[in-house]
Formats: C-alpha cells, structure tokens, sequence
C-alpha cells in the first residue's frame, strides 16, 4: 500500500539505525529528544523503536495527548452537566473513562446520565435537531487538529439557528506548550519530534520562533517507523553539530504555513486564552475561547455548575510523565494499582496515552 509498506522496510530501517550508531558512537554525550503527539508515542512503543536507537539516545514522552492534558475540573464540569435532566453530553470516545474527581462519564452514563459518544462534532448538530427540548453539549476537547472541525460545527449552527447547541470548551494549542516545556528548568531536551496532525493546520513554520529562542532543533515527522527513525536522526544530526532549526520529514503531509483556510475558520470563531493542562498547570495563551459574538454557544456561560472540591490522587505522576520529567515505569501505581481496565489518571486511559503505550507495548 503506497505510502505505508515503503514506510516499514526492514533494510532502510536498519540503515537509519547504523547512521544513528556511527552518529551516537562518537560521544559520551547523552541525547534527549521529546516526541509531543500521542500518536507518535503509540508508534514509537509498537515498533520497539526505544529498543532499536543507541543508548545514549533517550526519547521521552511530552503532552502530546489532548485527553491526557485536560484539567480534572474540566471532567467534573462536564459531568456536572451531565447530571441535569435536561442536557444531553456528545464527545468523543477517549474521554468516558477519564478521571474526575469523584466519578467518569462512563459511570454517570451506566446512572442514567444522556451521553452519547460521536465521531464528529457535526454529529451533534442532528441530536440537537432531535431532541429540542434539551440542551445538547459537545465536548470540545483537542488540539488544532480537531479545533477548526468544532469552529466550523459552531458556524454551522448558528447558520441553522440552532438554539440547543452548546460546548464545553478545552482546546489546546501546541506551540505555547513547547514554550512552556523549554521554559522549565527541569526538563533537558535536546529536540523536539513536532506533532505531525497538527503541524497539517498550523504549518512548519510555527515552530521557528521556538527554534531561536531556545536554540532547540524541531523536526515535523510522520508517524510510520521509517518517518520516525529519520526524524530521530534529523533531530541527532542537528543536535550533536549545535544546529537548531525547524525542518520537514513529513513533506508529503505539512507545509511550511498550514492549511490557511483550517486556521481561517478556527480563528474566526475562537481567540487565544490562557488554559490549564492537567499536571502541568496554567499555560498563556496556549488554550481557545469562543469569541464574544459567539459565546451564546458557551455552556460554561449559560449554566454555571457547582464543582466537588478538588482531590487529586498525589501517587498517581501523570504530571510528570506529561512532561518527560519520569517515564511510566517510575510511577509506584503503573501496571499495579493502575491500568488500562482500571485507569487512575488520564495517562492510563486514551489510546495516545503514554503509559496506556508503555502498558501495551513495552512492559516486556
């Protein structure tokens, strides 16, 4: 299949790994690089590539998994919501399971609670069309992979006059993390595998600015394993001769501007705003709030909801892992008291989750 089975040859593969053991081999100096989509992270466990790559190479995971980065206030919000009679919940699958303070979608769902997943935020627009006597939340969770598609289910709505559509908004933006990340004395990273999804919306060219600032190499890869081992090597290359520019493996999916016409739509219904990533804390400008001509779509601003005071379970780091701090295996509760059937924190829980990947693929 073209652009698949010439992305998963053995040979090349191997070739890419002796050119990162020639690289690698001439010096005592250890490489961190940091992938930060949840896609990567799943492929980089299933292929075994932390297997492959030399030892003084460590490839830690960053907030790459909109899931996993969404505030635990924002779940009880949701669920909070969903406990009124007269609302109907729509989101995405990987969120049902996701930890609240004191309860998950899933389990209010099993209590009678009206949620329903879907598998587009268009699907919403047909509930809301059926059930006109509820309000009808869509759980606008996501990168700018996923934002412009709720942007445009929002323009939508408002061109049919739908007066029962509403979100609950926690999208993301990549770029402000990455600053945040580098900002932190903590975290040693020597290159960045930039997401490539999002990097289809916001282009190449969005990472320069951090290149410079922080003198840190990003590379915008895809997600088969020859992409990723040749952004691994691109990143080593650029790092070990004290170069840090942005540059394109995945130029057969992103541009160097992004897809304008995503950002247009995205941007004229949402502003920048600050927002909390779970187990990071409180990002500027890295969130997306509707703006004023459109914030009658705004759950939070037509029904406030009272919220259970926070209790977060302290043993369980998904913080830390969020921000390569520790992998998973340095959390006391992984494959013990929390896994995938029995999830404690948000890590364990989406299918881009770093220990849901670790768990799966790299317990062995």
């Amino acid at each position: 299949m073209r652009f698949i089975d010439e992305f998963r040859d053995n040979k090349i593969a191997a070739g890419l790994v002796d050119k990162l053991n020639a690289l690698l081999g001439k010096t005592d100096k250890t490489v961190t690089l940091m992938e930060i989509c949840g896609t990567h992270t799943m492929a980089i466990s299933r292929a075994g590539i932390r297997r492959l790559v030399p030892k003084n190479l460590r490839l830690v995971s960053g907030p790459g998994c909109p899931v996993c980065v969404t505030d635990q206030a924002y779940i009880d919000k949701a669920i909070a919501c969903a406990r009124h009679k007269d609302v109907i919940i729509t989101t995405f699958g990987d969120m049902m399971r996701v930890p609240g303070t004191r309860s998950t979608l899933e389990k209010e769902k099993a209590s009678g609670a009206n949620v329903h997943v879907v598998y587009s935020p268009w699907d919403t627009l047909k509930i809301c069309t059926d059930n006109q006597d509820k309000k009808v939340v869509f759980l606008a969770v996501g990168f700018e992979t996923t934002a412009p598609a709720t942007a445009a289910t929002v323009l939508d709505a408002e061109k049919l006059g739908l007066s029962n559509f509403y979100i609950l908004c926690a999208h993301k933006t990549v770029p402000q993390a990455l600053d945040a990340l580098c900002s932190d004395p903590q975290l040693k990273v020597n290159g960045f595998l930039c997401p490539g999804h999002v990097s289809v919306i916001i282009g190449g060219n969005a990472y320069a600015k951090l290149a410079e600032k922080y003198k840190t190499p990003c590379v915008v890869t895809g997600f088969e394993p020859l992409d990723i081992l040749q952004g691994i090597l691109m990143l080593t290359e650029q790092s070990l001769s004290g170069v840090a520019k942005v540059e394109n493996q995945y130029a057969r999916v992103v541009t160097p501007e992004g897809n304008t016409r995503a950002q247009s739509i995205l941007y004229s219904v949402f502003k920048p705003s600050d927002a909390v990533w779970r187990g990071i804390g409180t990002i500027p400008g890295s969130g997306l709030a509707l703006k004023p001509e459109y914030e009658k779509f705004d759950m939070e601003k037509i029904m406030p909801v009272e919220l259970p005071a926070a209790a977060v379970n302290k043993a369980c780091r998904c913080g830390d892992v969020l921000k390569g701090i520790i992998n998973p295996f340095d959390c006391k509760l992984f494959a013990k008291a929390c896994t995938p059937e029995s999830p404690v924190g948000p890590c364990m829980v989406s299918t881009e989750g770093t220990c849901a990947a670790y768990y799966k693929y790299d317990r062995s």
